[in-house]
């Protein structure tokens, strides 16, 4: 009897025992599976090995393509593929209803539209205009190239590959004119800011978009006076000169979706938030937008002309001057190492083409 009595509190102890374990057991097994997942994707959330290859339901999807088509939905899918948090619906410019963009709404330039509202609505109603034009809007899939003015450019040859692309975007003051065989002569829409707007009417191209960014409150200002094609009269709050007219019509005028900073800062490169302010190091080069706002927008996308070679100081600065390499000094507004960093990840992963092999 009280050898039974104690097998009894032997297996009464026992199984509150072996419970205990088990759940240790499978916690600890949980919490090493956990740990492993969470180690394939790096602190921005992009996998942390990139190959490039396609994943097998993309390779099934694309088979049948002949070389050269373009394919639907590729570049969202490969994004997906390495940064499975991207999420594709992010208008490419602002239109009448921006105010439900909830994602702008909460921050002033450049990461967002807060005390620009009402001057907005001003352009907008005058603009009348919001997506890249009827011809571009009825092309089911897109491919798209943005072109850097890095010296890497020179004498590359590239001009026909570029001008076959739907939509070629440039940025500030890059020139066409007299370097074609470089660069192309197509330009779809040019993105820019006040201080970076090409200065002299005779520069610019009669078939483009002029695409606004703001990097603060008084360029919206600006705009609004270059869209109703007003005398600019004060220059207070620019860092240097800017352009004083635009000489195209208001209807080829668009403001680029601030989101496209945002995210680009914040979520793919990891600059410091500051509370959704411009601060030292935190906005991204216009760059590295442009590509962002073609990784919603578009089907394909390459850039040619990124990447700046710090190695080799006596290289071209760009492609249209004789400013070398050692003329760049460390800038107060972006990180251009971290910036590198993202974009050699859209490389390696196989989400961007990069024609000159900059990046």
């Amino acid at each position: 009897m009280i050898r039974m009595k104690s097998k009894r509190n032997f297996i009464i102890f026992l199984c509150p025992t072996l419970v205990l374990f088990f759940l240790y057991y499978s916690s600890g097994r949980l919490h090493l599976r956990t740990s492993i997942q969470k180690s394939q994707y790096d602190k921005q959330g992009f996998l942390t090995k990139l190959d490039g290859k396609l994943p097998i339901e993309l390779q099934y999807k694309y088979a049948n393509l002949s070389k050269g088509e373009c394919k639907p939905g590729y570049a969202q899918a490969k994004m997906t593929s390495i940064y499975p948090k991207f999420s594709k619906p992010a208008p490419m410019f602002l239109d009448p209803n921006f105010k439900r963009l909830s994602k702008i709404s909460i921050y002033p330039p450049p990461f967002g539209v807060k005390t620009q509202e009402k001057t907005i609505d001003i352009i907008l109603a005058k603009t009348n205009s919001y997506s890249l034009g009827p011809e571009l809007d009825s092309i089911s899939c897109l491919k798209c190239i943005i072109i850097g003015n890095g010296g890497i450019l020179f004498n590359k040859s590239l001009g026909t590959k570029i001008d076959e692309y739907d939509v070629v975007i440039r940025l500030n003051e890059g020139p066409v004119s007299g370097f074609e065989k470089d660069v192309g002569s197509k330009t779809t829409m040019r993105i820019t800011y006040p201080e970076g707007a090409i200065q002299k009417p005779e520069r610019y191209e009669k078939d483009s978009l002029f695409v606004f960014s703001a990097f603060k409150p008084v360029d919206f200002k600006w705009l609004r006076q270059m869209v109703f094609n007003e005398k600019l009269r004060k220059m207070e709050g620019f860092w240097k000169s800017v352009a004083r007219v635009v000489p195209r019509e208001a209807e080829d005028m668009r403001i680029l979706n601030p989101y496209f900073v945002q995210e680009a800062a914040f979520k793919f490169i990891g600059l410091p938030h500051n509370k959704g302010l411009m601060g030292r190091g935190n906005i991204p080069t216009l760059g590295t937008v442009a590509i962002t706002m073609a990784l919603h927008n578009c089907d394909e996308v390459a850039v040619a002309g990124f990447g700046y070679d710090m190695k080799t100081p006596k290289a071209p600065l760009h492609y249209y001057e004789k400013l070398m390499m050692s003329a760049i000094k460390e800038s107060w507004t972006h990180n251009i190492s971290k910036e590198k960093e993202f974009l050699w990840k859209l490389v390696k992963g196989g989400v961007i083409l990069d024609l000159t092999n900059g990046i």
